[in-house]
């Protein structure tokens, strides 16, 4: 094999590029991270799922982020306006026992014991500080990062290495690498530049988004131990819905995401906008307004996505930058983290052996691709029927099952029953229009159950 400067080039330092990064460096691998920008930045995706704390442990970052003092997630909950989504009569609906009309359903992450995860919560963050300190920590293990670098392209021309093509400011360069990993986030440097990108054919959400202190979380909660769970407000108009989440004891991120239909097309009006949204929910609404907003609002727009190819010969992709699914389950850092902790295991597998070729890492990708699916019909399922969701988290037969789902345990079955459940009953709601809950179905169809974007 000819020289290279690295084994592993991995482009972007998010927690996909970081995950991989202290994988590789803590096996005696030579890798570097290219990230475009400074740390630390600000981020969306402030609010994990337990499944995360698998990497935390392996990768020996728990007590950093205990130093960090990142609010402790014990369990989500999810709001309605009553009788609007879930204050509704469940009488004819055969799969229910006993179950009363709620507007309001919760989990404690530890009703159901987690191979792998042995505490009983995990984290709501910072993304600018918990990027950074993944960052640091895979630099600790050794890694080499190089921050305000940027990778122009990726050149797979020659058969015996890869090269990455960099700029700093001014200067270009370039360093050889066994193979690459794509970590490039929602900048998706090789879909983009492979032509393996692709619009999601159902979501089209945006979201408008900031933080706010001295929010009164008391509103919503119905005990103590709820005031720092993540919180999913529905709103009135079809698959929009405000996120709650708690940044710090006083600071809250607060989040409206809306289709792109629905979703204002000036600045101006975009704000005006979050505000009639948030009405919607006067008890949000309301104390929001007493509370100071921290940041200038931002958007994120068009963010669905998935890739024709993820792996290939000499690279992976992990992260966003393989797949980017609406954030309603908190997905998103969590499928970053542990596609760096499956791909890893083949990459390094790939270097003792020397065979870099697509078929190297295919348990990497066969692994991702049924935990996405999971992830995509469990959305799916959600956006269609909402108060199907409330109705199994809320009866005792599903409710473990789903709280799987809400763990981030999405990896190891082709098709959690729980999953082709909701599925089943959701066909039946849609084929039956005197069905009690038809009424309530969103605007997505069950075809979407068979969707390719996977």
């Amino acid at each position: 094999m000819p020289d290279v400067d690295f084994d592993v080039g991995i482009i972007g330092g998010g927690p996909a590029g970081s995950g991989m990064a202290g994988y590789l460096a803590k096996s005696g691998v030579r890798c570097v991270v290219f990230e475009r920008e400074a740390f630390p930045r600000p981020h969306v995706g402030e609010s994990l799922v337990p499944s995360s704390n698998r990497v935390f442990n392996e990768l020996g970052l728990f007590d950093k982020l205990e130093e960090a003092k990142f609010p402790h997630k014990f369990g989500a909950a999810w709001t309605s306006a009553t009788g609007r989504l879930y204050g509704h009569n469940f009488k004819g609906m055969d799969i229910f026992q006993e179950l009363a009309p709620d507007s309001f359903a919760d989990i404690r992450f530890e009703e159901r014991a987690q191979p792998g995860v042995e505490k009983p919560y995990t984290y709501h963050v910072d993304r600018g500080l918990f990027d950074k300190l993944l960052l640091e920590h895979a630099e600790e293990l050794g890694a080499s990062v190089h921050l305000g670098t940027r990778v122009s392209g990726v050149d797979f021309s020659n058969d015996k290495h890869v090269e990455l093509r960099l700029q700093n400011g001014q200067k270009d360069a370039s360093v050889l690498v066994r193979m690459v990993v794509d970590a490039s986030g929602r900048q998706t440097l090789l879909g983009i530049q492979q032509k393996f990108k692709r619009r999601d054919p159902v979501f089209d959400q945006y979201a408008i988004h900031t933080w706010f202190e001295g929010y009164d979380r008391s509103v919503v909660a119905k005990t103590k131990e709820q005031l720092d769970y993540i919180y999913i407000h529905h709103l009135p108009i079809s698959n929009g819905w405000v996120w709650q989440i708690p940044i710090t004891e006083t600071i809250t991120s607060i989040g409206v995401v809306m289709q792109k239909k629905n979703f204002a097309k000036s600045k101006e009006s975009r704000e005006e906008f979050f505000w009639e949204c948030l009405a919607t929910r006067p008890e949000c609404h309301d104390a929001v307004k007493k509370s100071r907003q921290l940041r200038p609002f931002k958007e994120e727009g068009d963010y669905s996505y998935a890739m024709d190819e993820i792996c290939g010969d000499r690279f992976v992709m992990v992260g966003d930058a393989a797949r980017f699914v609406d954030p309603i389950f908190s997905t998103g850092v969590s499928i970053a983290l542990n596609s760096s902790r499956f791909a890893s295991r083949d990459i390094i597998r790939a270097l003792e052996t020397g065979d870099f070729s697509k078929q190297s890492f295919q348990t990497f990708e066969s692994t991702m691709r049924r935990g996405v699916k999971n992830w995509y019909d469990f959305i799916n399922v959600y956006y269609r029927l909402n108060c199907l969701f409330s109705a199994f988290v809320l009866d005792k037969r599903y409710r473990l099952d789903v709280i799987k789902l809400l763990q981030g345990d999405v990896y190891d079955d082709d098709a959690p029953e729980v999953l082709r459940k909701m599925q089943d009953t959701v066909r039946k709601v849609e084929q039956d229009e005197k069905h009690v809950l038809h009424k309530f179905l969103g605007d997505l169809t069950a075809g979407i159950f068979q969707s390719t974007c996977s």
